[in-house]
């Protein structure tokens, strides 16, 4: 079959590799029908990831069907239209038993195994583990290009950012960066009640495209003193929730100067480098730090929403490729500004 290989720093090749094959009874295979590329594949590509070594099939997204089950799996069946999403859980362990499956002990302390510890899913067919606790049967009324974005930006930016930031009724809530995850957060925080969502970011067509996922304000930090406009908005107060989505020291001490006393900021970007937490400043402002990986707890829930119309995923998507073009899809998502890009979907 062909897949998508990383081969070292800056290097990969949509090229021949052996087809998986069933290896545990609680495997299933599937056939990759549709996919997307991550920022944390590009952070891979730059070599941020050491654990991913040379030769191992990119990609932990997937939507498609199942062609083999293994002996063990009763609640599956060939045939089967399933989101793979990018965290596999035993849901035996300590860590899934405490809803915390993106340290699964199963798999190795870390859930996030696709494209990681083992290969991935920017291929024609996956292997899956777990499956029966890993894998959701999609409903029909959730397309394969709503799906895909069910598998890690939306759950991410809804847990890591709204959830973790401990979003609530009637809060003012700013997001730093409006790219996928940010966006993400931003069209979720309103299932939580928040009242006014603020989208910060340089590209003033990432900023008009938050309005349409629901930002109520927007602030382009290359035009405007960004704490002096939230300030404003705020009546002096700060946001109660910051949530940093981009993953560099500037802009996660940002948010620690949005958030108000007694707030939360939320990190979600994913860190290549160092970043120095002024504790002499926010020691005395009562301020919850939280991180994480997706869980995927929320999943199921989000299908739901999806299937209902209470959420539009297909925004998310703004440029299509078949699986052969998988080194063009990179090429769009790893230049997203001149391509005016979000989330690339990925199909046969």
């Amino acid at each position: 079959m062909k897949a998508l290989v990383f081969q070292g720093s800056g290097s990969m090749a949509w090229t021949e590799v052996p087809a998986p094959r069933l290896t545990e009874p609680t495997d299933v295979l599937v056939r990759v029908d549709t996919t997307t590329i991550c920022g944390t594949d590009l952070h891979i590509l730059k070599g941020d990831v050491p654990a991913v070594t040379p030769g191992r099939v990119l990609g932990h997204e997937a939507v498609g069907t199942i062609t083999e089950i293994g002996s063990a799996v009763t609640s599956l069946a060939v045939g089967d239209r399933v989101l793979v999403p990018a965290i596999t859980s035993c849901g035996k362990c300590g860590p899934c038993k405490i809803a915390m499956p993106s340290h699964c002990a199963s798999v190795g302390g870390v859930g996030w195994i696709f494209g990681h510890l083992i290969d991935g899913t920017q291929a024609e067919y996956v292997r899956v583990p777990y499956a029966e606790t890993s894998v959701h049967v999609l409903p029909e009324a959730v397309s394969n290009e709503q799906a895909i974005f069910l598998a890690d930006i939306l759950p991410t930016g809804f847990e890591i950012g709204v959830q973790n930031g401990r979003v609530k009724p009637g809060d003012t809530v700013v997001v730093v960066g409006a790219g996928p995850v940010g966006l993400a957060a931003i069209r979720t925080a309103s299932l939580y009640g928040a009242a006014t969502v603020i989208a910060v970011d340089l590209s003033e067509t990432r900023l008009k495209r938050s309005i349409g996922f629901g930002a109520d304000q927007t602030i382009n930090s290359g035009r405007q003193e960004v704490r002096e406009r939230v300030m404003e908005i705020t009546n002096g107060l700060g946001a109660d929730v910051a949530i940093e989505a981009v993953g560099i020291p500037a802009t996660f001490e940002l948010c620690t100067r949005l958030v108000r006393p007694g707030g939360h900021l939320a990190n979600v970007g994913v860190h290549g480098e160092p970043v120095t937490l002024h504790l002499e400043d926010l020691w005395i402002s009562n301020i919850t730090v939280t991180t994480g990986l997706v869980n995927g707890t929320s999943v199921a829930m989000l299908i739901d929403l999806v299937g209902g119309g209470k959420i539009d995923a297909t925004p998310f998507g703004t440029h299509t490729f078949g699986l052969d073009q998988m080194i063009d899809a990179y090429d769009v998502f790893a230049h997203a500004d001149t391509y005016d890009a979000l989330k690339v979907v990925i199909s046969r």
